[in-house]
């Protein structure tokens, strides 16, 4: 019996990504085996196409950051989860096939009244989005905060949680995307006719308390400019190692000045990988918010998990709002 995935095998544009022929194995001690139902397209899948990703293997090898699938089979001493229960993992690569192996450890169970590719699209951007909120800036009611490029994935769960949360929320995206924005109930900011520095001078001129970017580069300093005294810069997201270096190198420098300001960077796969707790605590979480109506994913396009290519295309186009999912073709 064979399953097929979709591999990376040479570093560039969607094109390099190929189907292959997998032999079905099964699972080693302490390992599952699981029928992926939904993975999700992200920014970190393009950098890793283009190999720029220190986390990356070495190609070729399937993308796919996150996953929720049906436990297929169990190896030895596996006891956490059994055959046929619905489980959630952050994979960081992996997700863009029929099956994918697992060790019980990184599998969270998954409600089975949950709609797989909502589920999916709280793993890595809802889960960046809460721990940013709550324990990397530790919000609290009536703060007010900025949110750069607040229509991709991580910026739309910051709108959702950041309304949840009752904080005053400034964003910026293009102006056709502004009614998403003015939805969440946040002040929309065109990022190609209005300066968010000037903007928030204007209206907030004591400064904001927090500022969450993805973006980096120039972002990082103008975003400084706008953080009151004792304000604080969350960044994620970075384009590469290279980048993610000088942006290190910007916000330390920015760090020594004597303003009373701070910056800090967030990456969910690092301290995914030094304590895997606070992933295991927040995402049950963010399933209970979804389950009680409380979240509601902006899912922009769904695509079968072997028509990756397709929707990598759609995903560097910009034309997206919120997240692309692939799914196992019986879901669509």
């Amino acid at each position: 019996m064979q399953y097929k995935s979709v591999v990376i095998t040479k570093k560039g544009s969607p094109e390099v990504l190929k189907i292959i022929a997998n032999e079905v194995r099964a699972p080693r001690s302490g390992e599952t085996r699981i029928k992926v139902l939904a993975t999700g397209l992200g920014r970190t899948d393009v950098v890793m196409r283009y190999g720029y990703y220190p986390f990356a293997p070495k190609i070729p090898f399937a993308p796919g950051y996150e996953i929720i699938g049906v436990v297929d089979a169990i190896g030895e001493g596996v006891s956490r989860v059994a055959v046929d229960d619905r489980v959630a993992a952050l994979t960081v690569y992996g997700g863009y096939s029929e099956y994918i192996f697992l060790n019980e450890e990184h599998l969270v169970h998954v409600p089975v009244t949950l709609d797989p590719a909502e589920g999916v699209s709280l793993i890595l951007n809802y889960v960046t989005a809460y721990q940013m909120l709550h324990r990397f800036a530790k919000v609290k009611a009536g703060d007010k905060v900025l949110i750069t490029g607040a229509n991709g994935g991580v910026g739309t769960a910051l709108l959702q949680l950041g309304k949840l949360a009752n904080l005053k929320i400034y964003a910026t995206a293009s102006l056709h995307k502004h009614d998403l924005l003015l939805e969440q109930g946040a002040i929309p900011i065109d990022y190609n006719s209005q300066d968010f520095v000037d903007v928030i001078h204007k209206t907030e001129p004591n400064g904001i308390d927090f500022v969450f970017d993805g973006i980096g580069g120039n972002y990082i300093s103008r975003a400084f400019k706008v953080l009151r005294r004792g304000g604080k810069l969350v960044e994620y997201g970075n384009s590469g190692f290279i980048a993610l270096l000088l942006d290190l190198v910007k916000l330390q420098i920015l760090n020594w000045l004597p303003n009373g300001k701070s910056g800090e960077f967030y990456g969910i796969t690092g301290i995914y990988r030094k304590d895997k707790g606070p992933f295991m605590e927040d995402l049950p979480t963010l399933f209970n918010l979804l389950q009680e109506g409380k979240l509601k994913p902006i899912i922009s396009a769904k695509f079968p998990i072997l028509e990756a290519a397709k929707a990598n295309e759609l995903l560097e186009s910009r034309k997206v709002n919120g997240k692309i999912v692939l799914l196992a073709p019986e879901l669509l």
